[in-house]
This record gives structure tokens, sequence and C-alpha cells, in this order.
């Protein structure tokens, strides 16, 4: 079948991307308003970009009602600091909750019973819960696509600090079946590793 994503709906285009991009690891974004309420929000379009210096990317969508930003994307405009946190198997339930969309007063740590601690070099809030986390500052907001719902922006944030639990890591090597973070699928579907095959 050959499709023209001009003949497609947003909903279609989207539908076909998550449904064929996968799986995609999951970035729970961790972040501190202006006023200091704590946010979290999950997002699986979601990279590393780079390396020298280490640098991610995550793409929040625009909302379809009210303002365009989500509130992940204003605290981090605001305050120029986010944290992301690798989602794991176990974390599953809790990430899920912080999808809902809650208004911007609402602390997403409280919903979903995630402990905030603290960052070291910056303000936003770390999950203990997750066994990786990356202290990130700010480098580059780009908008995406059209300014309305299905539009996007991409994120690009330089991790200033790593946070890795000591049972997962050795001479800087990650150990994949003990992390077992959680993979985001098409819908309200994800995977954990299953097979690892090594080459």
């Amino acid at each position: 079948m050959i499709i023209n994503p001009d003949d497609l709906t947003v909903k279609e285009n989207y539908k076909l991307m998550t449904g064929s991009i996968l799986p995609r690891p999951i970035a729970l974004v961790s972040t501190v308003s202006k006023d200091g309420i704590f946010n979290i929000a999950p997002f699986s379009y979601f990279s590393g970009i780079c390396s020298n210096p280490p640098t991610i990317c995550f793409s929040p969508a625009r909302k379809a009602q009210g303002t365009m930003k989500k509130d992940t994307q204003v605290n981090i405009e605001d305050t120029g600091v986010f944290v992301v946190n690798m989602t794991t198997v176990s974390m599953r339930e809790a990430m899920d909750i912080c999808s809902r969309p809650f208004p911007p007063e609402v602390d997403e740590f409280k919903e979903s019973g995630f402990t905030p601690v603290d960052s070291v070099k910056i303000a936003a809030p770390r999950i203990k819960e997750s066994p990786i986390q990356y202290e990130c500052e700010l480098r580059q907001v780009i908008p995406v696509g059209r300014e309305a719902a299905g539009g996007s922006f991409l994120v690009i944030g330089e991790i200033v600090m790593f946070h890795v639990a000591d049972e997962l890591i050795e001479n800087y090597r990650i150990d994949m079946e003990k992390l077992q973070p959680l993979a985001r699928l098409a819908g309200n579907t994800y995977c954990g590793l299953g097979e690892i095959i090594y080459g």
C-alpha cells in the first residue's frame, strides 16, 4: 500500500507513525514551574542526539485547545532546566497517571505517587523511583510542523549531570537486563526488553 500523508488526517498520520516507529523509549520529564509547582509528563518522541557534549531531544506536541504549549515546555522555557528520568517496566502505572491532562497547578508527583528528590546542578526535581536520571539544561526549542494540533516542538537539552543506580553500571556500561526499560508501542500498549539479540 502506498499512502500519501497529504490525503490523511492528523490522527491517521499519527497512528501510522506511532504504529511503525517502535519500540520507543519513554522520557519521563520532570520540571518545576516559575511558581514552584512540580510537573511530570512522559514523551516517547525522544532520543539522544549528540555525545560531545551529551545532548538529548524530545518532542512535545502542540495542544489541541487552549494554550498551544504543554506545561512541561512552558516550565522548561521559563526555567531553562529539566530532568529526563528513564522509565522502567515497574514504573508503568505511575507513568501512565502522569500522562493525563492535569491543569498546570496540579503536582503530578502527588497524583502519581512518585517521590521528588533534589537535583545537583539544577532546580528541577528528579524522580527517585527512576534508576537513571539526566539533569538537563535547555539549549534550544525548535517549532516543527504547523501551528495547530499535530504540530510540535523539538526541545534540545544538554545533560549536565548523570545519575545511575550503582547496581546498573560497570565501566560506564548499563546492564540492560537489570534496568528493564519500558518502551512505548502504538496507542496505550507497551513492552519490556523481551529477547536480547547480541551481535
